[in-house]
């Protein structure tokens, strides 16, 4: 598996995020989600990462989105065929050692309380719950978390 920083407006990408939408449609109102549109996920501020399979198939993505010393993890997915093989964990690492790299130290994010796995994952990797941040609204079917960045080293 590779992971590196990619443009999102590739086809193989933007079947991703269309499979992405899908899931959640099934998961949540529109009024409760808070999807990046591929305009915004193109934009200079917002770092993209894809991990691809052994054979050059996009598997997974996330992107993070910078600002004021801090980070928002947006469109984090990985095809189903492909979870629990580390594509997400390797994902996640990348961005956080490229947001470190532009001066990012905190990492946040707003999820859904219907995906238990999800949850579980990133509260593996460190993310605490916490408030509503930025201009998201307190919302039942919001959770949000945070991670403070520091000392991730990139391995290989």
């Amino acid at each position: 598996m590779r992971v590196q920083l990619e443009p999102p407006n590739q086809p193989e990408v933007i079947a991703l995020i269309a499979e992405l939408d899908a899931y959640q449609d099934t998961l949540y109102p529109a009024e409760a989600r808070y999807a990046l549109d591929l305009t915004t996920l193109e934009q200079d501020n917002v770092l993209f990462a894809v991990a691809r399979g052994n054979d050059g198939a996009a598997i997974a993505c996330a992107a993070v989105v910078l600002g004021n010393g801090a980070g928002e993890l947006k469109r984090m997915f990985v095809r189903p065929a492909n979870r629990a093989q580390g594509a997400a964990a390797q994902v996640l690492l990348q961005l956080e050692v490229e947001s470190i790299k532009r001066g990012c130290r905190l990492l946040q994010l707003e999820t859904g309380p219907y995906q238990v796995e999800a949850l579980a994952f990133y509260q593996k990797h460190g993310f605490q719950t916490c408030g509503a941040f930025g201009d998201y609204p307190e919302h039942p079917l919001s959770v949000f978390m945070q991670k403070r960045l520091s000392g991730i080293c990139a391995a290989g």
